[in-house]
């Protein structure tokens, strides 16, 4: 019912409509959905629609999105993925978060390779 009423607004509805069509993009890269070769056109058409969207946010994080869409159409299409390093960083950025303060660098460093 909420919903429902948010998408009433003009300005909420595109904003709504052009997040689900980004999240369709995004993951047909996975394999669901879109071909492989039909991501680019449906990217470069999601992108000019979000430029000219008229709500300042979107249209900055499209602007965001062209200066570096080739490396975009490069994520979207190729089937490589960095997932697994940013998910060795981002554990062993948690680790150093909770030493923090506690114990020295010997200690930290030791929790690092045990942790590997």
């Amino acid at each position: 019912a909420v919903v429902a009423r948010v998408l009433q607004d003009d300005e909420a509805a595109k904003v709504v409509d052009l997040g689900r069509r980004f999240c369709r993009i995004v993951r047909s890269r996975c394999g669901g959905g879109l071909a492989m070769p039909s991501i680019a056109p449906a990217f470069d058409a999601w992108l000019s629609d979000a430029r000219a969207c008229g709500v300042r946010e979107v249209e900055s994080f499209a602007i965001t999105l062209a200066q570096d869409a080739a490396a975009v159409r490069a994520g979207l299409r190729l089937p490589w993925s960095s997932g697994q390093a940013e998910g060795q960083v981002n554990r062993l950025k948690l680790l150093k978060r909770t030493m923090y303060g506690r114990a020295k660098l010997d200690f930290l460093r030791r929790r690092f390779l045990l942790a590997a």
